[in-house]
């Protein structure tokens, strides 16, 4: 198991470095992350190597016997190139050239800059790939992020038009299927297609669905071309990984594309950061660890886990006391099997001076370092239970077609997609029974329940095997808004919805309704359960299905916010608004029960992850999210506390 830090030797007096590994050691670490952002001390000026200092900084960690994880630095380029190449630059929506001196300004789509960064992995890799220290190589630095995934430059102008030539057999068919009647906007030729730059209203949603797979598109590409040449030059003994950011659904690329490419995926994991007052809930923080487990459905690295205190500008969230410990504990429960700690040590000058690590800049050790050693200690101890597979019955669905639909067209103000998915996720996470979340075009056939959040964009052949899967005994829940718009982003023509869900589903939606901030309804059930709902709502009439909540207000009485239809031998939930988790967590308990999936009680802030390693040992990881005492069967549990059991027939 690797246990260590991020650790950044040239940010200090190098003749820190036996003091920093010594202590390194005394806290557990077997394993450091170094690299990702020093290439400007690599090229110092164009076609100048020196890899000096880190030969003496691996030599070194190889005198203290820790491994080496070693990033390629080219999320910030050196001024030099800044100053030579001003091509490379990302620019604004708003048409604005970005700056040097932040991270990750580069264009995906300049030529200029894939060669050259191309070119100092090249040299890294080639210089270091006998190296037995170094085990591993991480791609850039968490790509994509910080908007950093969307560019408006000139690049990307001839390249999206490229795309589109290569996408569509003709300029006829694009105009097609994007409807550009619409406006007057029908194009002759491919080179009339502009940026969707700023504009009066909007740009056509057909048009901004392709932008953002292009984008995707654009990232992946680049990322691919850096995993070739780290392959192409690595040691054998040397694997390949990247570390992936947090925000999932809100970036323009989809993470799958280049993580099946990957000898294992890596996570940056910070359950708060700049300028939030409290963490994100733990419902939303499993389901983000279970997304990134989904992505190659195997156990995954975290190689910045937060410890303490973040933010470039506003900081956020203080810890409190074991808080950043059990979130450790808590990646482990949920697919974490080897993990480093962001950072080290603060930083003293830039942009991270407030971004606090294991070790303040006033170089103590104090209770954040203590902490992470007992950490250490104790989870190096249950290695074989980590690195065990987790085995869910349920699974999360998305599309990112979906999820950039939703984007580009959010249709109520109050919208958030992340927060729709935990809508759904939360309920079943809440009953403690693992769950996967994965993308849509996996083989779901294995799994008892499938959870689809929001699924706005559906085809014909997603339909058919969701379709298949409840004949053959699964469940299914939808929430709104399901099947409303085709693959191309366009409403369609003739169908009432939930269009090509409607027989799955037994409903008709006759007319919807987008709520704002304030506005909420009501519902009740058959026997007189009641409860509220916001966001969206959507005038249900069941057809063959079965109403299970209907609305209260005059108006809309007879219409069904909630239904479920038997279909084959399994069955198909639909909720048609934005629903309150008390009653979502009713119908997540009699789904459970019907589809025999095993379930653990707890309190309410106590989360318990059952895991089965390959031999048949089960251990039960029983996690006190919250800062006040808390217990589980008799089990106390101080605030923020872990406890591995094992093989405990009451649980």
């Amino acid at each position: 198991m690797h246990l260590g830090v991020d650790y950044y030797p040239e940010h200090w007096d190098i003749e820190m470095i036996d003091e920093d590994l010594t202590r390194m050691l005394k806290m557990g670490v077997n394993t450091v992350r170094i690299g990702e952002f020093a290439w400007a001390m690599m090229e110092k000026s164009p076609g100048a190597f020196d890899f000096s200092f880190f030969d003496h900084v691996i030599k070194k960690c190889k005198e203290y016997g820790l491994q080496v994880m070693f990033g390629t630095p080219t999320a910030t380029f050196p001024a030099w190139l800044a100053k030579r190449e001003q091509s490379i630059f990302n620019i604004t929506k708003e048409g604005n050239r970005l700056a040097f001196g932040g991270r990750r300004q580069y264009c995906y789509n300049s030529d200029v800059y894939m060669n050259y960064s191309l070119r100092i992995v090249e040299k890294l890799v080639q210089h270091y790939q006998k190296e037995d220290q170094i085990f591993s190589w991480q791609i850039d630095n968490e790509l994509g992020h910080e908007g950093s995934d969307d560019c408006y430059c000139e690049n990307c102008l001839h390249a999206f038009q490229q795309y589109l030539a290569e996408k569509y057999a003709s300029i006829d068919e694009l105009n097609q299927q994007w409807g550009t009647i619409f406006w007057g906007q029908t194009y002759s030729e491919f080179a009339e297609i502009p940026l969707p730059t700023q504009t009066i209203t909007e740009h056509n949603p057909s048009m901004r669905l392709d932008w953002a797979r292009f984008r995707s598109h654009s990232l992946n590409q680049f990322v691919q071309k850096h995993i070739e040449m780290v392959r192409k030059h690595k040691g054998s003994h040397q694997t390949v990984t990247t570390n992936l950011p947090g925000g999932f659904f809100d970036k323009w690329f989809d993470h799958n594309e280049f993580s099946r490419d990957l000898d294992f995926v890596s996570y940056d994991n910070y359950p708060v950061w700049g300028g939030l007052k409290e963490p994100v809930s733990p419902a939303m923080l499993s389901m983000t660890l279970d997304f990134v487990r989904g992505l190659k459905g195997e156990n995954f690295w975290i190689v910045e886990q937060l410890m303490g205190a973040q933010g470039h500008d506003v900081i956020g969230y203080l810890p409190r006391p074991n808080q950043a410990k059990l979130w450790s504990y808590h990646a482990f429960a949920h697919g974490t099997n080897n993990m480093l700690y962001f950072r080290w040590r603060g930083m003293t000058h830039g942009a991270e001076q407030n971004c606090l690590g294991i070790i303040d800049a006033n170089n103590q050790e104090t209770r954040k370092f203590n902490e992470v050693q007992a950490f250490f200690k104790d989870i190096s101890a249950y290695e074989t239970m980590v690195d065990s597979s987790i085995k869910a019955d349920i699974a999360v669905l998305y599309d990112f077609d979906s999820v950039w639909s939703w984007r580009i067209q959010r249709e109520s103000s109050q919208f958030n997609f992340t927060e729709e998915v935990v809508r759904l996720y939360e309920p079943f996470y809440k009953l403690n029974t693992p769950i996967d979340v994965i993308r849509a075009d996996v083989d779901f056939s294995s799994y008892k329940v499938l959870l689809l959040p929001v699924m706005k964009v559906m085809d014909d052949e997603l339909t058919q095997r969701i379709e298949t899967f409840v004949k053959q005994g699964g469940t299914v829940v939808f929430s709104y808004r399901a099947g409303f718009k085709d693959r191309e982003n366009n409403v369609r023509f003739g169908e009432k919805l939930p269009g090509p869900l409607a027989e799955l589903l037994g409903i008709e939606i006759e007319e919807v309704e987008s709520l704002h901030e304030g506005q909420t309804f009501s519902v009740v059930s058959n026997d007189n359960n009641t409860g509220t709902g916001k966001v969206w709502r959507e005038m249900i009439r069941p057809m063959q299905a079965t109403s299970l909540y209907k609305y209260t207000d005059t108006f809309y009485s007879n219409y069904s916010a909630v239904t479920v239809n038997k279909f084959g031998d399994g069955k198909a939930y639909y909720v048609g608004g934005g629903i309150e988790a008390a009653l979502l967590n009713e119908i997540a308990e009699e789904i459970a029960d019907s589809q025999n999936i095993s379930t653990i009680a707890s309190e309410k802030q106590v989360e318990v992850m059952p895991r089965v390693t390959e031999d048949g040992q089960s251990y039960f990881m029983v996690m006190n999210h919250s800062g006040e005492d808390a217990t589980y069967r008799n089990t106390p549990l101080a605030p923020f506390e872990c406890k591995i059991i094992q093989g405990d027939s009451k649980l």
